[in-house]
């Protein structure tokens, strides 16, 4: 569910040892441990000797500010203790220890036996899995935990750090053990923390009070202990309960058939939508009574439109009556509309380099296309939190240029100006959601390719630290360095999106599993530093590109940014690795041996060029091993630059200039190297980036323009941060952002 928009930047209420204030954007609710095993008769606590009493008394209070925040769209995150049946996960010291105590008799069961509710416990049991009152919804994160902390073993600072969680609520039980346990590891990590003493609770009434009282000692040591009612009196101003929490399926399904054809008269007036397909936007409309059939009526409309002015955007455009269908199908499966998956009646459009079921994959390169049996692991993702697939994008063949003119299914145009190249090769994912036909879409990156086109477009191109994606599904064009990407309209729908399809894919070889250390969180983030390409890198750039990155620089600086010196060297010699070394080859590497022999004559003419010249290079694979020794010494490089102590984001042009269509033709091959200055080296050195708009420009000021233009042009920069600081990337992205919106406005 979205944040409620009257909600205001910063919420305080009165705490220990002073007020607790926090950002209403950056908070969770983390409510630990309230399973039946904890709080029920004959559960692990009962049977351990544990006095329910208190515990059972924190669970009105809880569900009491759980209404409150959920009504507000506040996160929320549930943890759960127990172990895998195998007890593989299980130290020996924690089935010993007390059972083994001189003259035990309380401890007669230990974890694994079997109880009254099922083995005590033991994940899946009965007695494992919260109590009836406060069952999570569809929306909401839940942790599995092996131990008291809630931070060990699990990846809940990766997913706090993933939707830009800085402050924590904290309750749960009990007190003395798992809920101080947990606040202690959050404060290590840099959260702030208040614990809240309606909804936590223990087994011995005086541990309660140490326990909490050690948090806070000594002006907040810890952390903060508060209580409810100020909380809520503090929230209680922005939050409305709706008159209808659940709407009738007659209109739900509104006043269209899922054919797409008959008109049926509804029995009241569906509620208006607003047109806006910002996540969190349509997650308020949905919340309203706004049928997703309405959104897909609007947007089926608008796509139709959109083809007469650029009919290259799409390969595949799912059918109507197709997308209603699912529409219906979501209606149907969550028809309380207080509980539904984070996407749930999201449109979204995939690259068709991507596998969606029984639709071909292209990949623009029809010897290559072929009709999946099952669809990539991402779009299996997304489809899981109720998103709704709208079509598959055209973009450059086999996923190889920058600029979207690479393609048989007609060049895609910037929706800036349709004279101007779109960018690729993920050229229609980027205008899909440029032109505001889709709320995100689905895209690759492996030179630049999710980052040009957004430029182009004005839209936001989030490349992930490859490997944190799963590549599973998806037609791969230099499979070591390949990685999903994201175009968005704003930076906190790729911060969504990224968040629900992160993770170890145990079936891609590429997968990086969860790192051992993550940087703490930043919770009164101010100061960072960046560096930027030195003056004889950024003389490549078109005149008015250099002269709006200068002034982008300046703005980062007002928003507390320190520009300081760095070694240009490891990400130049990187860039050239891609296309002036051996990696091209792994292009290849993927497809038959006799591929280009077969289906020379098939291929892009431009794509025929470029696999030829490969070709003829006839590289050995000692120069393969020789660029991959310098590979991994520019990788070693990277992690003294994005060290602590070093920078915390590389900001570059997204790319250097804006050429035409006709300039593009003109020039394939060089112009799309120029294109890729500052793009290239990003995979190769195994980086995260971000694309993200800073500001536009006349395009009669396009250097080199051949025609009397109209309009304005996109500029924009790129993020780059060090493997695995993609949180710290989209949180100094987020702010220039802002700084932006706030500007034009």
């Amino acid at each position: 569910m979205a944040i409620s928009k009257s909600l205001p930047e910063n919420i305080s209420f009165s705490a220990k040892p002073y007020a607790f204030s926090f950002p209403s954007a950056a908070t969770a609710l983390l409510i630990i441990d309230m399973q039946r095993d904890f709080l029920l008769e004959n559960g692990f606590g009962h049977i351990q000797g544990g006095n329910l009493t208190n515990v059972q008394a924190a669970i009105k209070p809880t569900a009491r500010l759980l209404k409150v925040w959920r009504n507000l769209g506040l996160p929320v995150v549930h943890t759960r203790e127990g172990h895998v049946p195998d007890l593989s996960d299980c130290p020996s010291s924690k089935l010993v220890r007390q059972a083994a105590a001189p003259g035990n008799k309380q401890h007669a069961q230990i974890i694994g036996d079997k109880g009254p509710m099922g083995r005590l416990l033991v994940r899946g049991e009965y007695g494992h899995d919260f109590v009836d009152e406060l069952q999570p919804y569809e929306s909401e994160i839940v942790i599995d935990k092996p131990g008291k902390g809630a931070f060990y073993n699990t990846k809940l600072m990766e997913i706090l750090k993933n939707n830009g969680i800085t402050h924590l609520i904290i309750g749960g039980v009990t007190t003395e053990c798992c809920v101080t346990t947990t606040l202690r590891e959050a404060n290590d990590r840099g959260f702030e923390c208040c614990a809240l003493t309606e909804i936590t609770d223990g087994y011995n009434p005086p541990y309660k009070t140490a326990s909490l009282d050690m948090i806070y000692w000594s002006q907040g040591l810890f952390g903060y202990v508060g209580s409810m009612d100020p909380l809520i009196e503090a929230l209680k101003p922005f939050s409305s309960v709706p008159a209808s929490t659940t709407v009738e399926k007659s209109s739900d399904i509104g006043y269209i058939s899922s054919d797409g054809s008959e008109v049926k008269s509804p029995p009241q007036t569906p509620p208006a939508w607003d047109g806006s397909l910002l996540i969190n936007d349509l997650q308020r409309s949905y919340a309203t009574g706004v049928s997703p059939i309405t959104v897909l009526e609007a947007l089926y409309k608008k796509v139709e439109e959109y083809s007469q002015v650029d009919p290259a955007v799409f390969i595949y455009l799912v059918e109507k009556k197709t997308a209603f269908a699912r529409a219906e199908e979501l209606i149907k499966l969550f028809p309380d509309r207080r509980n539904l998956p984070p996407l749930w009646g999201v449109p979204f459009s995939v690259k068709d380099s991507i596998d969606v079921a029984g639709i071909p994959t292209t990949t623009a390169c029809p010897p290559l296309a072929f009709v999946p049996t099952r669809s990539a692991a991402i779009y299996d993702k997304l489809i899981a939190q109720g998103a709704i697939h709208i079509g598959k994008t055209n973009l450059d063949q086999y996923a190889t240029g920058l600029n979207g003119t690479r393609t048989p299914y007609g060049i895609p145009r910037s929706v800036f100006n349709k004279d101007y190249i779109s960018g690729g090769s993920s050229s229609g994912s980027a205008v899909s959601v440029g032109a505001r036909l889709v709320s995100f879409s689905l895209a690759t990156d492996t030179a630049g390719s999710g980052r040009v086109p957004a430029l182009f477009n004005g839209v936001i191109g989030f490349k992930p630290t490859r490997g944190t994606v799963s590549f599973m599904g998806v037609t791969p064009a230099c499979l070591s360095l390949d990685c999903c990407s994201f175009m968005t309209s704003n930076i906190k729908d790729a911060r969504i999106v990224w968040s629900l399809v992160e993770g170890y894919d145990a079936a891609d070889r590429y997968s990086k599993g969860t790192p051992p250390i993550l940087r703490s969180v930043d919770a009164h983030f101010t100061k960072f530093k960046f560096g930027i390409p030195p003056p004889e890198a950024l003389s490549v750039c078109s005149f008015t590109f250099r002269q709006m990155f200068n002034d982008t620089v300046k703005k980062l600086q007002d928003i507390g940014g320190q520009l300081v010196p760095v070694d240009w060297a490891p990400f130049d010699n990187a860039g050239k690795l891609l296309y002036d070394g051996t990696f091209v080859i792994e292009r290849l590497a993927s497809l038959p041996d006799d591929f280009l022999e077969k289906n020379r004559d098939a291929l892009h003419p431009v794509i025929r060029e470029l696999f030829e010249q490969v070709v003829a290079r006839k590289s050995t694979a000692v120069d393969v091993f020789r660029d991959l020794h310098k590979q991994a010494l520019y990788i070693r490089q990277m992690m003294e630059i994005f060290s602590p102590s070093g920078i915390s984001v590389l900001v570059v042009p997204t790319a250097p200039l804006h050429p035409t269509v006709e300039q593009m033709l003109a020039e394939p091959i060089s112009l799309n190297s120029t294109l890729g200055a500052f793009t290239h080296f990003g995979n190769v050195n195994d980086l995260c980036a971000v694309a993200v708009p800073a500001g536009t420009y006349p395009a009669l000021s396009t250097d080199n323009s051949s025609e009397d233009s109209n309009g304005i042009l996109p500029f924009g920069v790129t993020f780059l941060g060090g493997s695995r600081t993609d949180s710290e990337v989209l949180d100094i992205a987020s702010r220039f952002e802002a700084y932006m919106k706030q500007e034009s406005t």
